[in-house]
């Protein structure tokens, strides 16, 4: 662990944990995650595009990036909060390290949008990148958190479907919303960042009335024909390290080639916080040589 990891656990667990326990609304999470916005770096000579959806969508890149490919990124915030603004740094360095653009999706959020409302939006944007004449395969899916457990919803259904993306990223995914993973109870107080009290409570705000199995909503259910490539980062510290380690036993078992990535000590996507932890920077650039492996393989 690095004196910088170090110090940041300490940080979190005195000041950020304790905030998110006693945060109040969806709404105040939203807003709290867009104030912080501004400190979460990325690189220099980072270009955005917005283009209209539904749903509105992102395009970031940073250094030279080929046409005809791109990240298709789902960002994290339990559903009830997250933005382009508040994961543009990350993505920005994912570009570049990828050499690699990154759309990313402008997708709904609880409480006014409860699910399945994420799942639609997350269908409709690869349907706008499948317009603009972009394959399968040029095709990589990401997302951090509860963008990472859309991600694999949607890479799901595509398979279903006889669509095959190129690969796909996944940073501390949240994929079982039964929250029946050991480590939400192991590691309470290891984690540095996330209250396990609240979640019970979120994800009566994300799903209300639905079936908590549903594998457009927990898709370590869902089934997965001949799955691309995967890498899962996640910490082996966090509250979800089990959602990580079991969908790479669910993707493996479907005959995926999966790379599960676990780190000793850091928060929950602590990739965001590159330009602070020398772990981020080591983590994004891991996830960008994927990237660009996957590339510059044969697809299957």
């Amino acid at each position: 662990m690095s004196l910088r990891l170090a110090a940041m656990n300490a940080a979190l667990r005195a000041v950020a944990k304790p905030a998110l326990a006693r945060t109040g609304t969806p709404e105040r999470a939203r807003r709290d995650f867009e104030r912080i916005a501004p400190l979460l770096r990325g690189p220099a000579h980072l270009r955005e595009i917005r283009r209209p959806g539904p749903p509105p969508l992102g395009w970031l890149s940073a250094g030279p990036v080929p046409a005809g490919r791109a990240i298709l990124w789902f960002h994290g915030g339990a559903y009830v909060a997250g933005s382009l603004r508040t994961h543009r740094g990350m993505l920005g360095r994912l570009s570049r390290l990828a050499r690699t653009e990154v759309c990313a999706p402008e997708y709904r959020l609880a409480p006014e949008a409860p699910f399945p409302a994420a799942f639609e939006d997350a269908c409709a944007a690869w349907g706008l990148l499948r317009a603009q004449g972009l394959a399968p395969g040029d095709i990589v899916l990401g997302g951090d958190s509860a963008g990472g457990g859309l991600a694999l919803a949607l890479l799901s259904r595509l398979l279903e479907e006889g669509e095959r993306p190129r690969a796909a990223v996944l940073f501390s995914p949240w994929v079982d919303l039964t929250l029946s993973g050991a480590s939400l109870r192991e590691n309470a107080r290891a984690d540095p960042l996330l209250p396990v009290e609240r979640i019970e409570e979120l994800v009566d705000i994300v799903a209300p009335e639905a079936d908590r199995r549903d594998p457009r909503l927990s898709p370590l259910f869902a089934p997965f024909r001949a799955p691309p490539p995967v890498l899962i980062q996640a910490s082996r510290t966090e509250i979800l390290r089990d959602d990580a380690r079991r969908m790479a036993t669910r993707l493996r078992a479907a005959g995926g080639r999966v790379h599960l990535d676990l780190w000793p000590d850091p928060p929950h996507v602590w990739q965001i916080l590159d330009g602070w932890l020398p772990e981020a920077r080591a983590a994004l650039a891991r996830a960008g040589d994927f990237v660009q492996t996957a590339f510059a393989e044969t697809m299957r």
